[in-house]
């Protein structure tokens, strides 16, 4: 029997674990997890960097298509298939002034359908095919049609020439689908969205990092131990994880796809920063912060406008609306106590960039 780690004053042992003492300076993964260990409670827990790996990030873009939006919007989703995991990264579009590289190369053997199915056409497509059509056959005037109106639409077609708004995203199953007040990851992706259609242009790189890298099911585990008093740092740490596990050399290879080369980045993590601009494909040109609602003095408000006379209608809408139900009792300040400790911890100990309100 060797100790794996100490915990609450108990020594964790297993019959598999080494019988060794750690180096000084991490050089392995289990190393750097050690030295997190020795720091969980210190100032600042960050993860050390990795070392470099000389495998070239390879993406494609396997389909594009238009989302149109509950506000009256519209987006255009980007599937992204790679070398390095079997997860389906997503491009969040905003505007037709962007385009990926590899899904408009063509392809061997397709045809006019193919493209379009793939989602690799310009402009916006129209209903050409009747009800009575029950196969991904064309007619020749069809083809034909759809071959004059995709040229001149890819001749009107014109790219970006500003630095777009960009966020890179990961995924928070809890954050985004269940509103879990542990985070703030919903209200972030909730606000680049309204932010970059307001804007008419702009792009989300959502990555299937769950947990900081770590997956679902640890993050979960690491919930439980944040209930006990632990906070989001300890936590990942004492289940062998890194505080922050997450890399961005794939949201690197999608801008890149994209066509971008600068950008102005909705973030609060600098570690992000230095990520994507040590790839020296593309600058941040400017870094917009995402400040948590509860932390601002000023009301996000709505980029759908309203007409006048709507107003009557729209309050006595507000006014029947149901809460959401819910399995739990509500616990009154609960959530917002939640979210401020685990904000103060990644300000604290991962260095975000953040003002800490005077109360915290």
């Amino acid at each position: 029997m060797a100790t794996v780690f100490t915990l609450f004053g108990m020594n964790v042992v297993h019959e598999a674990a080494k019988e060794s003492l750690p180096p000084q300076q991490p050089n392995t993964f289990n190393d750097y997890v050690d030295f997190l260990k020795r720091q969980v409670h210190s100032p600042r827990a960050i993860t050390p960097a990795l070392p470099n790996t000389h495998t070239k990030v390879r993406i494609q873009c396997q389909v594009r298509a238009r989302i149109p939006t509950n506000e009256g919007g519209e987006m255009f989703l980007y599937l992204y298939k790679n070398n390095l995991d079997t997860k389906e990264h997503l491009a969040i579009v905003y505007g037709d002034t962007l385009r990926s590289q590899s899904l408009d190369r063509t392809w061997e053997n397709e045809t006019m359908m193919n493209r379009i199915v793939r989602g690799a056409y310009y402009g916006r497509l129209e209903e050409v095919v009747t009800e009575e059509c029950h196969n991904l056959s064309l007619t020749s005037d069809q083809v034909a049609y759809l071959e004059r109106q995709q040229a001149e639409a890819k001749k009107a077609w014109s790219p970006c020439t500003v630095s777009p708004l960009v966020r890179i995203h990961s995924e928070c199953f809890t954050g985004e689908t269940v509103h879990s007040a542990r985070c703030d990851c919903g209200e972030q992706l909730d606000e680049a969205m309204r932010l970059m259609q307001q804007a008419g242009c702009g792009v989300i790189v959502y990555l299937r990092q769950e947990g900081r890298g770590i997956g679902l099911l640890e993050k979960l585990k690491a919930y439980n131990l944040q209930d006990l008093g632990h906070d989001t740092v300890a936590a990942n740490v004492l289940l062998n994880h890194p505080a922050d596990g997450r890399t961005y050399g794939i949201a690197n290879a999608i801008l890149e796809d994209l066509q971008l080369q600068q950008v102005r980045l909705l973030t609060n993590n600098p570690d992000k920063i230095m990520q994507l601009e040590s790839f020296g494909a593309i600058k941040v040109v400017e870094r917009q912060a995402m400040v948590p609602q509860s932390w601002s003095s000023t009301p996000v408000s709505s980029h759908v406008p309203t007409a006048t006379e709507d107003y009557p209608r729209l309050i006595s809408a507000l006014h029947n609306l149901q809460p959401t139900p819910s399995s739990s009792p509500t616990l009154p300040g609960s959530p917002k106590k939640e979210l401020d400790k685990y904000l103060a911890v990644k300000i604290k100990k991962m260095g975000h960039i953040l003002d800490l309100p005077q109360r915290l």
